[in-house]
């Protein structure tokens, strides 16, 4: 066989093998990215930002108290087909996502791979514990990791999953940054309405049922006096309520807020005996029918607080 002809066989083969990698690079853009994630509000961003290149489902509901969800052999299932994990990190799924991860099976998806995605990366935490002890009730030992409640921090989170499914899909990425752009500047758009609704309230005094909210407290300028709990995952007892009763009632505060998943009792005889009344927020995508998305959650409570405090000052 002549040079000439085992060259063009050469170049045939090479012209071959390139196409095959473009095949292969084109179908692996064009398939759907199996996203799973830990709470509603981190599925809702990264559909937002995957658009039509993911499909991505939340092990927690939006009304389920994300410390607590029961695994279930569906959850395992659904991460051992799963590209991308996404997750809260710190410590708030500890007690379920760890040991669902681990009998997943699922090596793409396991803690320090491309597919795992840790959104707190980047958040400026909120009450970082100096020491920890028994004796505190249920502290966490890396800061309080509702973070996704304060919605400028939405941004740090989306980047997080941006980053991720670039990683996982880098042909894509032109296409994820663009959906990315459009969620930063409709949340920005939508914090500056939410800001200017809650800015005639700065600085009100509030109480809460347990302590998860001080990066919402922190993004629209209001005071938590005090809690229900009288240590983070306690129940509330008759000389706790008592204190806040008292506290109520000499700093004149008439609002209580609280969880869909946290029992009414206490929340409804506080308010009773100040005069007050008791808010039920969302606390995810999902808590109510009429939360559908993370920008959802922020709508359904700035208007309840705002009509809560209008009802007060006249």
């Amino acid at each position: 066989m002549s040079d000439e002809i085992m060259t063009v066989i050469r170049l045939k083969f090479v012209v071959q093998v390139l196409l095959m990698g473009l095949l292969t690079m084109s179908a692996s853009a064009q398939k759907k990215l199996n996203v799973v994630t830990t709470l509603t509000d981190l599925q809702q961003i990264a559909e937002q930002i995957g658009g039509d290149k993911v499909k991505v489902i939340s092990i927690a509901t939006g009304y389920q108290n994300p410390h607590f969800v029961d695994p279930k052999p569906s959850h395992i299932l659904k991460l051992g087909q799963a590209d991308m994990f996404i997750t809260t990190g710190l410590d708030l799924t500890n007690g379920w996502a760890p040991p669902l991860l681990a009998s997943s099976r699922n090596t793409k998806i396991q803690a320090g791979t491309p597919g795992y995605v840790d959104t707190s990366i980047g958040i400026p935490l909120l009450n970082v514990p100096t020491s920890v002890s028994r004796e505190q009730g249920d502290i966490h030992v890396f800061g309080n990791p509702h973070y996704w409640l304060d919605p400028t921090l939405g941004h740090i989170i989306a980047q997080n999953i941006f980053n991720g499914l670039v990683k996982l899909q880098p042909a894509n990425e032109a296409y994820f940054q663009a959906n990315l752009k459009v969620f930063n500047a409709t949340l920005d758009t939508k914090i500056s309405e939410w800001q200017a609704k809650m800015k005639p309230y700065a600085g009100t005094k509030i109480v809460a049922y347990h302590d998860q909210w001080p990066y919402f407290e922190t993004a629209f300028g209001l005071k938590i006096m005090g809690f229900l709990e009288p240590k983070p995952g306690i129940p509330p007892s008759p000389s706790q309520l008592a204190k806040v009763i008292n506290t109520m009632s000499n700093d004149g505060i008439s609002v209580i807020i609280m969880s869909p998943y946290e029992k009414a009792d206490a929340a409804n005889l506080v308010a009773g005996k100040v005069g007050g009344s008791v808010l039920t927020l969302a606390t995810s995508a999902g808590a109510f029918k009429e939360v559908k998305t993370y920008f959802d959650v922020f709508d359904y409570n700035v208007n309840l607080i705002v009509a809560a405090f209008q009802k007060t000052s006249h």
